[in-house]
């Protein structure tokens, strides 16, 4: 795939109006230069397809970002988990300073900095997670004081103790909510299969009960699908809070489960995608490689991306 070339309509009848818009889009890549026009196509486009650096554990953040950039990507995710280049204890003025400008040569919007946090466990734990989320807050807004980045995490605990630890989860998420709404950035959290919060209905009880106004849905079927919920309805009650979207396959069921790369199993791309967009939503679509993937011998990152890449771009609306 040759990356960041404008898309042209396919043979089929379009009305004279979308022709008009498109030679004008095609007519501002020209004027402003590659990276500017990058911009300009991803504002026009409903989706941006990114790929988390999750998956790219274990390359310098430059390799990484050009990797993505050269497959066809428009975005990425940074990871502020232990272990990775961009992790919170390394996270210095000068490895902040650096990811900014990797990806902006790159042309490359840093749409997500993925942590792992959890509202369950003991105070300690819990001052640690909201001193990363603090930290994480703060990058955000140095990457972009007007759309800063969403900070993205999964919530912890498990499915089973989800009616005991409810009631804390929500005062804990109320914590995060103040740092978010503090720092003029938004905390998405996501629902995990193997978590307390793994449906819809529990993290809409959560963000209700904790009557946050700085939280919002990070939204992955792959989770709900393996409970048994199709795109339709699990994207439904939570469509007017989702800010950022995370794509993967699954299979198995909630009790016993392998996540696979998109292409791998039978989800299919182009429904999620239509369903998006008739919900209204309009951004980040994101791959992320779970570690059940990255943490197996002889794993490679790039081409990973790129079988990703292979995969879904076609199924994106033109």
């Amino acid at each position: 795939m040759t990356p960041n070339r404008p898309r042209f309509f396919p043979s089929r009848q379009v009305s004279p109006q979308s022709r008009r818009q498109f030679l004008l889009q095609t007519a501002t890549t020209v004027a402003l230069g590659p990276r500017l026009a990058l911009a300009a196509a991803e504002s026009a486009a409903p989706l941006s397809l990114g790929f988390s650096l999750y998956g790219m554990k274990t390359l310098p953040l430059a390799q990484a970002v050009a990797a993505c950039a050269r497959i066809g990507y428009r975005n990425v995710e940074l990871a502020l988990i232990a272990g990775f280049p961009t992790e919170p204890a390394k996270l210095t003025p000068e490895v902040r300073t650096a990811a900014r400008e990797h990806c902006s040569a790159a042309g490359l919007r840093i749409s997500s900095l993925i942590a792992n946090l959890s509202l369950v466990g003991d105070a300690a734990t819990h001052a640690a997670h909201l001193a990363v989320l603090r930290q994480a807050a703060q990058f955000a807004r140095e990457i972009d004081a007007v759309a800063p980045p969403v900070v993205q995490t999964v919530l912890g605990g498990k499915p089973a103790t989800w009616e005991t630890e409810k009631a804390g989860m929500a005062v804990r998420l109320r914590a995060w909510d103040a740092i978010a709404r503090d720092h003029g950035i938004v905390v998405a959290i996501k629902a995990h299969v193997g978590s307390a919060v793994n449906s819809p209905d529990r993290l809409l009880w959560l963000l209700r009960e904790a009557a946050v106004t700085h939280v919002v849905v990070a939204y992955d079927h792959s989770h709900f699908a393996l409970g048994g919920l199709g795109v339709a309805a699990s994207l439904a009650p939570l469509a007017s809070r989702t800010r950022f979207v995370h794509l993967k396959d699954a299979e198995g069921d909630a009790t016993r489960f392998s996540f696979l790369l998109p292409g791998e199993g039978q989800a299919d791309f182009r429904a999620i995608f239509r369903e998006l967009i008739a919900a209204g939503y309009h951004g980040p679509v994101v791959v992320e490689v779970s570690s059940q993937i990255f943490s197996r011998p002889g794993y490679d990152p790039i081409a990973t991306a790129e079988r990703c890449y292979a995969a879904l771009a076609p199924a994106l609306p033109v």
